[in-house]
């Protein structure tokens, strides 16, 4: 698809490169947010860009409307979309911890039922796969990650739950996803992780995740995983996760 530039209010403009939510699409999103981040320094016409923020399909860009001319900052994101190169760069790697004790896991259940499978063989999809995230929404730090195997695509639960327990593990449709926050929720809850997600005293990033990462799971029992809440909330810094940048 041909680009399009949408104004978002008169603050913002939004470049849209298609309708399918997938790896090429959101490629071509995150191409465009790191050539806009990497020339607004040297670009007067980007020099009003105060944030770029990338989505399944989309991207915004924010800009101060008092500091240069939106038209031509418009037209200038449009022409660096339809250059149509995309990021080679996956962003940072992530290994995360997962329990899977039963009540960290009430709808592990019911996607071995509808999937026909066993409880192994669902966990170790889950952990056999590489996670993208394409883009953080619903809550502040809240990942929409693609990549689950086909084989476990699971519907939305019939009612959503009015509490979800902060830090779990969910899958819905073909998305994974962890919960940052209790919050009502709609998706199959299958473990949870002892890792915040998002924490307000990072001033700088607060969101531990972004657009263009990369999480794999790792399981652990019940007692590792308390150990690591009680260690990360002693101060155990989240680069304790990171691997090296995947490509």
């Amino acid at each position: 698809m041909t680009p399009r530039l949408l104004p978002l209010g008169d603050s913002a403009w939004t470049v849209e490169f298609g309708h399918a939510i997938d790896a090429a699409t959101n490629a071509r999103v995150m191409g465009l947010a790191g050539r806009v981040a990497a020339a607004r320094q040297n670009d007067p016409l980007l020099a009003p860009v105060t944030d770029v923020v990338p989505t399944f399909r989309s991207l915004t860009v924010h800009f101060d409307p008092w500091a240069g001319d939106a038209t031509a900052l418009g037209r200038q994101l449009l022409f660096m979309a339809q250059e149509g190169q995309q990021t080679t760069v996956q962003g940072r790697q992530w290994q995360l911890p997962v329990c899977f004790d039963d009540d960290f896991a009430p709808d592990l259940p019911r996607v071995c039922e509808l999937k026909q499978l066993t409880r192994s063989e669902v966990i170790s999809q889950l952990l056999g796969a590489a996670f993208r995230i394409y883009m953080l929404g619903f809550q502040p730090g809240f990942p929409y990650m693609g990549g689950l195997p086909p084989t476990l695509v699971t519907p939305r639960l019939p009612s959503p739950r009015q509490k979800v327990p902060a830090k779990s593990v969910a899958i819905a449709l073909d998305m994974c996803s962890v919960y940052p926050w209790e919050s009502p929720g709609g998706w199959n809850l299958l473990g949870r992780t002892p890792v915040v997600l998002f924490d307000p005293a990072q001033t700088e990033q607060p969101a531990m995740l972004a657009a263009g990462d990369e999480v794999r799971w790792t399981a652990v029992d019940r007692a590792t995983h308390d150990r690591l809440a009680r260690e990360i909330a002693n101060g155990l810094p989240r680069e304790t996760f990171l691997k090296e940048s995947a490509t």
